[in-house]
């Protein structure tokens, strides 16, 4: 009687197992997730502290969100980019992480300022 109810637990422990992957894997049918800007360019980078602006540009060349972030991973700056060109008079020397929103697709891009 032991052996039965081993042998049934385990069996339907195993059915679970497949059944719940199959399920994850059955969604063939959605689109595939972007996960990069393209054409995204960023320049000049490195960029002298003397320089007042910076290019952010893409392919679709939509409205960028704009997110700085310090080495530390704290956001120091945000912007809403229409059009090319990124005033950055007002950050200081040194590297920052920039997270760029386009639509619904992100990256993030390192940025120098010497």
């Amino acid at each position: 009687m032991v052996k039965n109810y081993f042998l049934t637990t385990i069996f339907t422990l195993a059915v679970l197992f497949f059944t719940s992957n199959s399920e994850a894997q059955s969604f063939g049918d959605t689109k595939p997730v972007q996960e990069n800007i393209e054409g995204l360019s960023i320049y000049p980078n490195p960029v002298n502290s003397s320089k007042t602006f910076i290019y952010i540009t893409s392919n679709r060349n939509l409205v960028k969100n704009i997110e700085f972030f310090n080495v530390l991973g704290k956001r120091i700056y945000s912007t809403r980019l229409v059009g090319k060109q990124l005033n950055i008079t007002n950050l200081n020397k040194g590297v920052y992480i920039l997270k760029i929103t386009e639509g619904d697709v992100s990256e993030t891009r390192k940025l120098v300022i010497k």
